[in-house]
């Protein structure tokens, strides 16, 4: 089989359907052989309904079930039950264009790549805020910052999981996506796809970003809030906390003594900012703040631990 398109989900049945109407409107290339494979994370709704009902017209689609929570789980497991030579990723929420695979695939060929990720435009299901300017876009999955085709390094933005792939031979070379790393279910931890396409490169393996490998990312009313944001840089940082750890060697509560300034910095240059800087400025201080907060969180939840 040529390629394997791998959807996790959990609770989002309403929004799963629709990616899957999507996916069935793939254009192909001639001869490809594909397989779409939805892996349900322990959702609570009617998700394995919905998958079964688009299934019942459509054969190409394959439920599987996941029970350990969190979205590397979910990935890992797709992995190891997809058939595909490549392996294609996209989110429940997330809208591919009619062209997606054939230009993946196609890019991955032209340019003799190992891995790729590409465009992701936001489906706004209400007007961002004025503050809410592209510097953000990242907490959101959207990325509309390159049109071209581009070989990646350890220095460019790595791509998000709303549309990666990746040649099956990549897993066998450096592993499955670290389950310590991601989302699991309501708690908001990311950075596992950077954390693989860190282990990619750093093999020696070729990444590029495709400019033509394009999808459609919904990004909800509810997200558009600085609560969203402030809980996802605390929750994330956390859990690089937890996963990764912090070097130093003096600690107070497990948090190395120089994180303490460092704090006390982002706090003075967060409240300079709300008095001089425009809206976007200022809250991305704040956002650091709580970089450190949830940092300085993870480390004593491991003391105690």
């Amino acid at each position: 089989m040529h390629a394997s398109i791998i959807v996790c989900t959990y609770n989002r049945a309403a929004s799963l359907r629709d990616t899957l109407g999507a996916l069935r409107a793939l254009q192909a290339p001639p001869g490809c052989d594909w397989e779409v494979i939805v892996v349900d994370n322990n959702s609570k709704d009617d998700t394995r309904a919905v998958v079964e009902q688009v299934q019942a017209g459509w054969p190409r689609l394959r439920y599987e079930f996941e029970p350990e929570q969190g979205l590397s789980a979910a990935r890992n497991h797709g992995i190891a039950c997809a058939r595909g030579a490549t392996l294609l990723f996209t989110d429940d929420d997330v809208l591919p264009e009619p062209d997606w695979l054939a230009v993946t695939l196609a890019g991955l060929d032209r340019h003799r790549a190992d891995a790729c990720g590409g465009y992701i435009a936001p489906i706004w299901e209400s007007p961002p805020p004025a503050w809410l300017t592209e510097r953000f876009h990242g907490f959101l999955a959207v990325r509309t910052d390159c049109n071209d085709d581009y070989v990646m390094t350890p220095a460019s933005t790595l791509p998000f999981g709303a549309n990666i792939a990746f040649r099956r031979a990549v897993f066998d070379r450096v592993g499955p996506f670290d389950t310590r790393r991601g989302r699991k279910g309501q708690v908001l931890a990311g950075g596992e796809d950077g954390e693989m396409f860190e282990r990619v490169l750093a093999a020696g393996l070729k990444v590029v970003f495709l400019g033509g490998s394009r999808v459609h990312h919904k990004v909800e009313a509810f997200r558009l809030n600085k609560r969203y944001f402030r809980r996802w840089r605390f929750q994330a940082s956390r859990n690089i906390a937890q996963s990764q750890g912090v070097a130093g060697g003096r600690r107070l509560f497990n948090v190395p003594l120089y994180v303490y300034p460092q704090l006390l910095r982002a706090c003075g240059r967060m409240l300079w900012g709300h008095l001089t800087q425009p809206r976007d400025e200022a809250f991305n201080r704040e956002i650091v703040v709580f970089h450190f907060l949830g940092l300085m969180r993870g480390l004593a939840e491991g003391k105690r631990a």
